[in-house]
């Protein structure tokens, strides 16, 4: 009897056959930290955590959807029209508000387009926000400290023996 041909492939491609152990996925390495482009507003992780303001206050969609909201203009100032209304930040975030304008805040991290990462599924799961994102809490202006490259993910699902078929993170056939 003819194997199909895709089953050939997956056998020469070193795919593992089943009940073995995948390989370790090895993919491109990322240079870290990385730094990003200025906030248009300087904003401080550091000094937030320190007022007891937890990442689910401020990114309270990562605990429900896939993706973290951030804080728009209006969540910000319902906090700084009555604590810390002074400051150059203060004042342009306030200047913000007053024009109408959406922040462009610059992504500190990012998967690509054609990844699916669930904020939601990795806090349920356990997760703290920390072990994707690093020890924002610590720091004024943040760099990206943790990987989100293939092989990061990988690691880490490895690590944590938690699925690492391709369905997971990729929408196959579409």
């Amino acid at each position: 009897m003819k194997k199909p041909l895709f089953v050939l492939f997956l056998l020469s491609a070193g795919a593992p056959l089943q009940g073995q152990k995948p390989p370790a996925y090895k993919g491109k390495e990322e240079k870290l930290p990385a730094a990003v482009a200025p906030q248009p507003i300087a904003f401080s992780h550091k000094k937030h955590a320190a007022a007891e303001i937890a990442c689910l206050d401020c990114h309270a969609d990562a605990a429900e959807k896939d993706f973290a909201n951030i804080p728009n203009v209006e969540q910000c100032m319902l906090c700084h029209e009555t604590i810390k209304t002074q400051g150059a930040a203060i004042k342009k975030l306030a200047e913000f508000q007053k024009r109408g304008e959406k922040i462009n805040w610059v992504p500190v991290y990012r998967v690509p387009d054609f990844v699916f990462f669930s904020h939601a599924n990795h806090l349920k799961a356990g997760e703290k926000c920390v072990g994707c994102h690093g020890p924002v809490a610590e720091h004024d202006v943040l760099a990206k400290e943790v990987g989100t490259s293939m092989t990061a993910c990988m690691d880490c699902h490895l690590a944590r023996k938690v699925s690492t078929a391709c369905n997971l993170c990729h929408q196959l056939g579409h």
